[in-house]
């Protein structure tokens, strides 16, 4: 029964052995399962589940009338001649688009060891139908040896993860890994590796239907369809960066562009406080939807504190710069020109939170991420421009120079993906 796990598995003619050795497992979780499975060692297949996000489908409209439960359906299965709970690996997914009304929450192997109440149910079935499927008892007893398992799993000491959690994970099989839609996706690349998921999921359920759309109520408010247009729009139209910083930065790049060269921050500080002095001045008619607006002048007073703000984030993002330049983000002599990277990397996540919330279709999903793309191809020239820019408008928004976690996190997250083999900032060429 293999170190008290305990297995069933059917009988398999020949034809089946030799197609479940030609098979491209999609991920790393799943190609350990199988290799588990393979040697007949329970024990380092229950190792890989202990660190592995384990998904159970349950019904979108009952979820949505009772967001804060959790159902467990067990099936019939021959095999073992009893009910049995059917979990899903990340891999083994299918498509969000597959079936509108069937959706998938993620648990930890944790939960089934200590809160699942499995009632008649005395079986689970891992993957059920694919090379790496196995069935498995789950009686209190079983279940206890489970968490031994999640109790001696490593984890990391600074966020709790598992280490491979912290590194790039990727789909094998069946994902994007060249083209457009890998550059899309490799704009969010940053937040998969600092969140620990797997970049170049297209059909992207993160982690389970419940937490992508508390993701997006807690961090953005959405909780419709509408909303999540309306914030995804605005970001692939680099809408949310502040105003304030693009103005900065672009009083430098102009200075740049005409003079050549470095720029010292004592001539950026002045042409940035000349130049709000002058668009201070005279009376301004705007155009917006209630016709013309007549906009009186700034006062005295309110120039003065303007021109004192700017000069303070003149001052803090020259700091900032020397930092990357310091820790290897920016080349010595390099400047970031704007921070629209900051949207248009998160508008490339917001595609993929938007499917596994169910606010749009996969369809939309890619098309929002061939949009991100393209807008970052235009207005940046490298994965290293991109990144320095993603960080500075991170830090600009979270970090308020602590150099905390806001941004040591995205740091470790920039190295794995400037250093990594199979990173797509080392595999998807920029433009």
């Amino acid at each position: 029964m293999g170190n008290g796990e305990g297995t069933a598995t059917g009988r398999e003619d020949h034809r089946a052995r030799e197609a479940r050795d030609a098979w491209q497992a999609p991920g790393a979780v799943e190609r350990k399962l199988y290799e588990a499975k393979l040697r007949g060692d329970w024990s380092a297949y229950f190792d890989v589940l202990a660190v592995a996000d384990l998904f159970i489908a349950d019904s979108k409209a009952r979820l949505d009338a009772h967001p804060t439960t959790l159902r467990c359906t067990p099936y019939w299965y021959p095999q073992v001649r009893a009910n049995c709970l059917p979990i899903l690996t990340e891999g083994m997914l299918p498509p969000p688009d597959q079936d509108a009304d069937t959706v998938f929450n993620c648990e930890p192997l944790d939960w089934f060891a200590r809160r699942w109440q499995n009632g008649s149910t005395t079986w689970i079935v891992i993957n059920p139908g694919s090379p790496c499927e196995v069935f498995f008892p789950a009686t209190p007893a079983h279940r206890a040896l489970w968490q031994g398992h999640v109790e001696r799993a490593e984890t990391c000491d600074c966020c709790g993860l598992p280490p491979h959690r912290t590194l790039l994970r990727a789909l094998e099989g069946g994902a994007a890994a060249s083209g457009q839609t890998a550059h899309g996706l490799g704009l969010a690349a940053l937040l998969s590796v600092n969140n620990g998921q797997l970049w170049n999921a297209v059909a992207y359920h993160g982690t389970g239907y419940h937490s992508e759309k508390k993701r997006l109520k807690d961090w953005w408010d959405i909780t419709s369809r509408r909303e999540w247009q309306h914030y995804q729009e605005r970001l692939l139209n680099a809408d949310l960066v502040s105003g304030v910083w693009e103005f900065t930065l672009g009083v430098r790049r102009a200075l740049a562009r005409d003079f050549g060269g470095e720029v010292e921050t004592d001539h950026w500080r002045k042409v940035a406080e000349r130049v709000l002095r002058e668009n201070s001045t005279g009376t301004e008619y705007r155009l917006g939807p209630d016709g013309v607006t007549k906009v009186e002048p700034l006062s005295d007073t309110e120039v003065k504190a303007r021109i004192a703000g700017v000069q303070r984030l003149i001052g803090r993002i020259a700091r900032y710069e020397k930092r990357f330049r310091a820790d290897g983000l920016l080349a010595d002599d390099a400047f970031i020109r704007t921070v629209a990277a900051w949207d248009y990397g998160r508008a490339a996540g917001m595609a993929r939170w938007g499917l596994g919330a169910r606010y749009c279709t996969q369809q939309e999903s890619e098309s929002a991420i061939l949009r991100a793309s393209t807008a970052a191809r235009t207005a940046y020239r490298s994965w290293e421009d991109f990144s320095a820019a993603y960080i500075l408008g991170r830090c600009l928004h979270f970090d308020d120079e602590e150099f905390g976690t806001w941004y040591q996190d995205v740091l470790s997250a920039h190295r794995v993906l400037t250093t990594d083999p199979a990173s797509p900032w080392l595999t998807v060429p920029w433009a």
